[in-house]
């Protein structure tokens, strides 16, 4: 599997949320063989025993169950403990959600943006839906995100300890946190400590940007100073993501703004892309950074 990559011309790879126990050992001895070098580890990497399919919302630190959040901090600690191994300087994660039963809004507001098609962002009755929704979500934020909280400054002396930054990924989910106008405060919490940063997923941005809740620039620029590194993939118009890059709607332009040597760039697909549009992929990506600034 790391050989794969390797041969598409990759010299870093990130271990995602997919990996099972049984591919560990030969992963580390693709890693011994310098082979590829582990820019990143996706929590949880690797796979609980006895979990066969990407899990990364297994356990849930926003969970109001004392058990999960003992799970999601016992397998929090062994990605970051398998980071080291392999490694690698950064662990990306996902901080859970709210709950809401049978009757979120946010099923409202998908089915509203549905029957309203293509002039949504215009229609008066959605931007008000909108609102709504936002407001509902705040309401419902504080008790879930009391568990967060706690369970990230748990972890922190864990991260702090290895050395290794745990980077926050913005998250598709509307219900999922935190909400995007949330992690300056996020950060604004966590200002003692610098192994907590954000982590910029493109796609999610851009298919919250196509729901109107956020602008993807500002997302950026907001975050700027915390960020991290980059999931980079395409989403077509009617927000189809993890597509091929450069074949949809995001301005890579514009998030070229933001990338840095040190800021690593991710490329996240759909395991129907084929090989050709990978490798087209990451040339674009090339071609970019190339580019003289300005």
């Amino acid at each position: 599997m790391v050989k794969e990559m390797a041969d598409l011309g990759f010299e870093y790879v990130e271990l995602s949320h997919g990996i099972r126990v049984s591919l560990v050992p030969g992963i580390l001895q693709a890693v011994h063989e310098n082979i590829v070098k582990v820019s990143s580890v996706h929590n949880f990497c690797p796979l609980p025993n006895g979990i066969q399919y990407p899990a990364p919302n297994l356990f849930r630190p926003s969970a109001l169950s004392a058990q999960e959040s003992h799970l999601w901090y016992r397998h929090t600690r062994r990605t970051l403990e398998f980071a080291e191994r392999v490694k690698a300087p950064l662990v990306v994660t996902h901080l859970g959600n709210m709950t809401f039963g049978l009757f979120s809004p946010v099923n409202k507001l998908k089915a509203a943006r549905e029957k309203a098609r293509g002039d949504y962002l215009e229609n008066p009755r959605y931007q008000a839906l909108l609102e709504k929704t936002r407001f509902k979500l705040r309401k419902r934020m504080p008790k879930f995100w009391a568990q967060v909280m706690k369970n990230v400054e748990r972890i922190i002396p864990v991260a702090e300890e290895s050395g290794i930054k745990i980077g926050v990924e913005n998250r598709e989910g509307l219900s999922e946190l935190p909400l995007d106008d949330g992690f300056s405060d996020f950060f604004g919490d966590l200002s003692s400590t610098k192994n907590v940063g954000y982590w910029h997923d493109a796609g999610h941005a851009q298919l919250k940007e196509q729901y109107g809740l956020i602008e993807h620039e500002t997302l950026l620029r907001e975050n700027d100073s915390r960020l991290l590194g980059f999931h980079l993939h395409d989403v077509t118009p009617d927000g189809e993501d993890h597509q091929a890059i450069g074949s949809g709607v995001i301005d890579f332009d514009m998030m070229s703004k933001y990338m840095r040597p040190e800021r690593p760039l991710i490329l996240e697909f759909s395991p129907a892309l084929t090989r050709d549009e990978v490798v087209e992929s990451r040339e674009f990506i090339e071609k970019l950074l190339a580019r003289p600034p300005g």
